[in-house]
């Protein structure tokens, strides 16, 4: 071979090397997770150090598409248990059970197939008729209360877990001073003065009767009588179905028992005083206590309406203002400097309760166990009661929970601290049937207000 054509060959022979390895360089491997493996020249760039690029692992981590949401508030609202019932003062109230309806949610349609699906078309169906007695719809008993403006007479209503006001009857009394309800809220009495201010008249009239669920209607009439003139005190039965009241006699004064309404009437007690106080604790026994004055000594008696006998309690107290329990035994008393304290008609001893305040601001529990007591947050001096039966004085008033077998006794609320709240003169109280309510006027503008208990 020719030196030429040998140096021909050589240089032939480099481009083809110089081409393979190019070839070789460029030519991209097959991984093993794309393909499974190695096939023809892919083969050789396995052992080629330039070619080989190192792949990048992928991130097979999850991602979280799920719509991010807050978390609901664990904080209960504020429930408010301090509550203005009526939007005017009044004159006097009563709370009692009333039937209403039970509130019912809308039903939801849960008639689906058994697959979740509808029947199709094609299936026959067939209708049978079926005859379906209607249920009744389900009522339940819940306090409610009827209260009557002082300034026209018209009686309001609401029940006291919902209040709605309601206006019941349209019969104008000006000026109603005192209003007492009887007969389980049926029957009202209302007392005022006549328009020269020298006559007390006492009206007692019945009130028409709800049917179930027709609590709106508004244009009521009240019908009733005349009770005696210049009645100088009034007090009703525990049951609500009599009433006793006193007037003057030539020098002294005469105790009736009567229906609600004026009727059936008997004279059960009769005196040559005439300044006296009625309170009817249960049906064996009305009490009459001596009209308070801080300097003039008071006396407490029980009358049996029945045997028509007089028994003296308590004697000898100036100021003496008093409170008899539902059973009788018990007498919660306070004196001029309103020092309350408890006396026990059984073993007639007396206890101090270590507060101080009227029983005119207090209420019994149905068992006499626990008295409810508005108590003064400042009351010092003597004069009482007097200053603040003639409003020289007003108070501010926190509701305590006497507990009258241990002596202790609980703050339970401060009214001018609760939201809604103001400052409280507390007089009227009265707890409904189940005692989860308390109910009280402010005497300081003569509104509703109640408190829930439970």
């Amino acid at each position: 071979m020719s030196k030429r054509n040998f140096t021909l060959f050589i240089i032939i022979l480099i481009i083809i090397v110089i081409i393979m390895f190019g070839f070789l360089y460029f030519r991209q491997p097959v991984s093993p997770e794309d393909g499974g493996g190695y096939s023809g020249i892919n083969f050789f760039s396995q052992f080629n150090p330039f070619g080989k690029k190192v792949s990048t692992p992928k991130d097979e981590t999850p991602i979280d598409q799920t719509p991010t949401t807050e978390e609901p508030s664990t904080e209960e609202p504020i429930e408010i248990k301090l509550k203005k019932v009526s939007s005017m003062p009044v004159a006097g109230y009563t709370v009692y059970q009333k039937e209403r309806y039970k509130e019912v949610l809308p039903a939801t349609d849960t008639n689906t197939s058994p697959t979740g699906s509808a029947p199709s078309a094609s299936q026959p169906t067939t209708t049978k008729t079926k005859i379906v007695t209607p249920t009744p719809p389900a009522t339940e008993f819940a306090p409610a209360l009827r209260y009557v403006a002082r300034a026209n007479g018209n009686i309001y209503q609401t029940f006291a877990d919902k209040i709605e006001e309601r206006k019941f009857s349209t019969t104008l009394v000006p000026q109603v001073y005192e209003a007492i309800f009887g007969d389980k809220g049926s029957a009202v009495i209302m007392r005022y003065l006549k328009t020269y201010g020298d006559t007390i008249e006492t009206f007692a009239g019945s009130l028409p009767k709800e049917l179930l669920g027709g609590d709106t209607t508004s244009e009521n009439e009240i019908t009733g009588s005349f009770l005696p003139e210049n009645i100088t005190d009034l007090s009703i039965s525990p049951d609500s179905l009599k009433i006793f009241y006193l007037f003057n006699v030539g020098g002294g004064s005469v105790g009736i028992t009567s229906g609600p309404l004026g009727d059936k009437k008997v004279q059960v007690f009769d005196s040559p005083f005439t300044e006296w106080l009625s309170f009817w604790p249960n049906s064996k026994m009305i009490t009459l206590t001596t009209k308070p004055s801080s300097s003039v000594l008071g006396h407490m008696y029980t009358i049996n309406p029945e045997k028509k006998d007089l028994t003296n309690i308590l004697s000898g107290i100036s100021g003496l203002t008093t409170l008899t329990s539902p059973d009788g035994k018990l007498v919660l008393y306070s004196n001029n400097t309103l020092a309350m304290n408890v006396y026990d008609t059984t073993t007639r001893n007396s206890t101090p309760l270590g507060i101080r305040t009227l029983p005119e601001k207090c209420t019994w529990s149905k068992n006499s166990t626990v008295a409810y007591c508005f108590v003064p947050s400042f009351a010092s001096g003597s004069g009482h009661p007097d200053t603040w039966y003639q409003g020289e004085i007003s108070f501010n008033d926190n509701l305590w929970v006497v507990d009258i077998e241990s002596g202790n006794t609980t703050l339970v609320l401060t009214p001018s601290s609760v939201q809604g709240g103001e400052e409280v003169d507390g007089i009227k109280l009265m707890l409904d049937e189940i005692e989860d309510y308390l109910f009280f006027v402010n005497k300081k503008d003569s509104f509703l207000w109640e408190f829930e208990l439970k």
